[in-house]
């Protein structure tokens, strides 16, 4: 399960303090650009997490239909299982990432440790019992991802809406914004 540990100093922590989206109207859009950045990142990176959660889930889905089907090769049926669900139309609050996962090995290697020794390189191998516990482990981890990363998706929400009122009220403005990039691209 994925902890916020208040005062931390893990990205997760900074993003999901309460103080983190207070007193926005005294920040500079900068500050309000660097937050929103920062939180966006958490959230590519929790989506990242959860799609690794979700893959996982559906093999060991697979494997305990096959068992009941009495079906082929788990590995022969791999590359449609995973991509079962990317056809799928999406569920949830899906949003087009920008970003690339910052910690995707530590996130792979999370992932890997939450069934301590379960080896899904070999699902035929676990017992029906330990197969259901895997899958029950994954699941309750991908509820606690999905739970933190609305809870981030909020934050982004809120900086965001600061950052459009900004722009609605003409404190901020656009020519502004491009004269900075090309200051950024020279």
């Amino acid at each position: 399960m994925i902890e916020v540990r208040p005062g931390g100093r893990r990205r997760i922590d900074r993003v999901l303090d309460p103080g983190y989206v207070q007193g926005l109207a005294g920040l500079s859009l900068e500050q309000l650009r660097e937050r929103r950045d920062e939180a966006a990142q958490e959230e590519t990176d929790l989506s990242y997490l959860r799609r690794l959660l979700h893959a996982r889930i559906d093999i060991v889905r697979a494997e305990q239909e096959r068992r009941r089907s009495g079906g082929g090769s788990i590995v022969d049926q791999l590359a449609t299982i995973l991509s079962d669900n990317a056809l799928r139309p999406a569920r949830g609050s899906g949003r087009y990432q920008q970003l690339e996962p910052s910690r995707a090995g530590e996130y792979r290697r999370q992932a890997e440790a939450l069934v301590g020794n379960a080896d899904l390189t070999d699902v035929g191998a676990l017992s029906d019992e330990k197969l259901a516990a895997t899958l029950d482990d994954y699941r309750g981890e991908e509820a606690s991802v999905s739970q933190r990363r609305r809870e981030v998706q909020a934050v982004v929400d809120r900086l965001n809406a600061e950052i459009a009122a900004r722009y609605a009220k003409g404190s901020a403005s656009v020519d502004d914004l491009l004269a900075a990039e090309r200051a950024d691209d020279a």
